[in-house]
């Protein structure tokens, strides 16, 4: 299936491997707030969100950002939330600081792309994440895949979270 997105209302081009419903999800390394590589592993037996995004200096970011911290709380300790952009650790800890996000764990994808490229999400023009949500179930599935189709919009939160809460039960 052929995904198109735009950015403000013009095509852009999205490399990697195209995650889909139903495959294991692949496993990943990010760069953490103290520049330290995090493996997706260290997760494992948990529902997981990837809220991927751009830049959490945009509106929309962190709009997205500061949703799915307030949802995180509702969610309990069977569900993790990863925030995933290309900014750098120090801005997304700036970030973090100033918006109160504490229940999400926010990671980079500076380094590597490692995430970007593993699940489809980098915008070859630009070098930074496109906006999306993933969720992976307990067994490492795949079990929601969103390429949000203009980037400036934000993702469909409801439909990610019902498949969550029904992961969840």
């Amino acid at each position: 299936m052929d995904h198109k997105v735009t950015f403000g209302g013009k095509p852009v081009t999205l490399v990697g491997n195209r995650c889909k419903a139903g495959e294991m999800a692949p496993v990943f390394t990010v760069i953490d707030a103290g520049l330290q590589p995090v493996s997706s592993d260290v997760f494992h037996g948990k529902v997981r969100i990837f809220s991927i995004f751009p830049s959490v200096d945009t509106p929309v970011c962190s709009l997205q950002n500061i949703r799915f911290n307030r949802e995180a709380s509702k969610l309990g300790d069977d569900v993790v939330v990863l925030a995933l952009s290309v900014d750098l650790p120090f801005a997304q800890k700036r970030f973090c600081a100033a918006e109160g996000i504490d229940r999400v764990h926010v990671f980079s994808d500076y380094k590597e792309l490692d995430f970007g490229i593993k699940y489809g999400f980098v915008i070859d023009e630009l070098r930074l994440l496109a906006r999306g949500v993933v969720v992976v179930d307990k067994d490492d599935v795949v079990r929601y895949v969103e390429y949000v189709p203009e980037i400036t919009h934000e993702p469909d939160y409801d439909k990610a979270l019902a498949v969550v809460r029904e992961l969840a039960k």
